[in-house]
């Protein structure tokens, strides 16, 4: 079933997802270079020889686990805009991956990269609870 949206419609989406996708990456790779790339010690603003104490470094690796689950949240957003990118490009754009039926231009300027519409977003919601 292809999309019955203009070709201004699918641009204007296509260009959200680009901006978005691009905001997603560099706030993954703040989060990793935060995370990954600075010693315990860097991280809590200790450059001395002394050891970190017990619960500095437990909640130094809370903080970093904390950014990396945040990381991974993006990651997966990332990867869903790409998926929403390749429909654009195959005149897909914009169905529920469910039901087939268009998604709201409403739903779509506020989560580019959707991939249900609202009624079986809530009915998937109300199966996990």
């Amino acid at each position: 079933m292809a999309t019955s949206m203009t070709k201004k419609d699918l641009k204007l989406f296509k260009e959200l997802l680009l901006k978005k996708k691009a905001e997603l990456a560099k706030g993954i790779e703040h989060i990793a270079n935060d995370a990954l790339k600075t010693s315990q010690r860097e991280a809590a603003g200790d450059l001395s020889a002394y050891s970190l104490h017990m619960a500095d470094m437990a909640t130094d690796n809370y903080d970093r686990e904390f950014s990396l689950g945040l990381a991974d949240k993006e990651q997966t957003v990332l990867h869903r805009i790409d998926t929403a990118l390749e429909k654009i490009d195959n005149n897909a754009f914009g169905l529920c991956e469910v039901c087939e039926k268009k998604i709201t231009k409403v739903r779509l300027k506020a989560v580019p990269y959707a991939e249900l519409c609202v009624p079986c977003q809530e009915k998937q919601e109300k199966k996990k609870k």
